[in-house]
């Protein structure tokens, strides 16, 4: 499981239902732009599955593009109507980091962390969002905070590994190589974290 795995649990199973809508409004500018957030991820074991109609809450049938969009918009509204709802405000997040837009759902998600502050996966996600939007000092602060709660959190020690690396902290980034070696022999971003750090360390 690596850091990629994470960010897409989380918003797979809060979000799953309006996959087929954002696929369809944002096809067009995201074969352009598409982040790692959304790109080759699976859901989890236990999700049902997400066929292209975007549906995927079990019983309920295929919604119509307009039937999504307004299901998105209540969505954003009630964040914006429902301040002190962490809910609200989470899938709100959600939202935004689907369709790539990692500053807004940055947003979202510190406000639902200054109302759940102990809240593990706003914390990592929010290591997740600030990795993606290119925001290495922050992802750094919130990667430390999640893993000072889950130490062997491999999906979030995955991302702080890259994180470290991106930075140029050798040290650190070999430390935390080292560890997730031990934990996780598997890995598939070993060998390029290895890589990256072997560069690093010769100041390519």
């Amino acid at each position: 499981m690596t850091r990629d795995n994470l960010l897409f649990a989380i918003i797979g199973i809060l979000l799953g239902f309006i996959v087929g809508f954002i696929f369809a409004s944002t096809m067009s500018q995201r074969e352009a732009a598409s982040s790692g957030v959304v790109r080759n991820q699976q859901l989890p074991a236990d999700h049902p599955p997400i066929g292209s109609d975007g549906s995927g809450s079990g019983g309920a049938g295929p919604q119509t593009p307009g039937q999504m969009q307004a299901t998105v918009l209540a969505a954003l509204d009630k964040a914006r109507k429902e301040p002190n709802s962490f809910d609200a405000q989470f899938e709100a997040a959600g939202l935004y980091l689907q369709i790539g837009r990692f500053d807004q759902g940055i947003d979202y998600l510190q406000k639902a962390n200054q109302l759940k502050p102990d809240d593990f996966q706003t914390i990592a996600l929010l290591g997740e969002a600030n990795m993606e939007a290119g925001h290495f000092e922050a992802a750094e602060r919130w990667y430390k905070q999640a893993l000072a709660k889950k130490a062997d959190e491999l999906p979030v020690l995955d991302g702080y590994c890259n994180v470290l690396l991106q930075l140029g902290k050798a040290s650190e980034a070999e430390a935390n190589i080292a560890k997730l070696a031990k934990l996780d022999p598997s890995n598939q971003d070993l060998a390029q974290f290895r890589e990256r750090l072997a560069n690093l360390k010769a100041g390519k």
